[in-house]
């Protein structure tokens, strides 16, 4: 079963652009945030120390808008690991309707702190995601 973190937030006025709809960098500071938090619940400090993604492409396909006071929730999850790679899923959703607003799939490449290249994604960090 994949490792799935869940977040909830409200649409406050600094998200909206001009149409009154969250704006396509708020998405994108979303999707990044969560994986972020994601990583970090699931590994030790020491991983940490030891390792850091860095981000190839992002797939973000923008389906519903989200308006002032909705209430969102974003869920995360590890869909593949292989090699140096890893791809995540991100979808956010009007927690009200349950109705999916924004899906995304991000691919990241596992980096050493200590050489600062690209390295296989260690069994370990591998498990923690399954």
């Amino acid at each position: 079963m994949k490792k799935i973190l869940e977040k909830k937030i409200v649409v406050s006025k600094d998200d909206l652009d001009d149409l009154n709809h969250v704006n396509n960098i708020v998405y994108i500071y979303w999707i990044l945030d969560i994986a972020k938090k994601h990583w970090k619940s699931l590994v030790s400090s020491q991983t940490l120390e030891n390792y850091h993604w860095v981000l190839l492409d992002h797939n973000i396909k923008y389906l519903r808008p989200a308006l002032l006071k909705d209430k969102i929730k974003i869920k995360t999850y590890v869909e593949k690991t292989a090699g140096v790679k890893s791809s995540r899923v991100v979808e956010i959703y009007n927690d009200n309707s349950e109705k999916l607003l924004v899906s995304s799939i991000t691919n990241w490449c596992l980096i050493s702190s200590k050489t600062n290249k690209p390295c296989r994604i260690p069994k370990e960090i591998v498990e923690v995601f399954s």
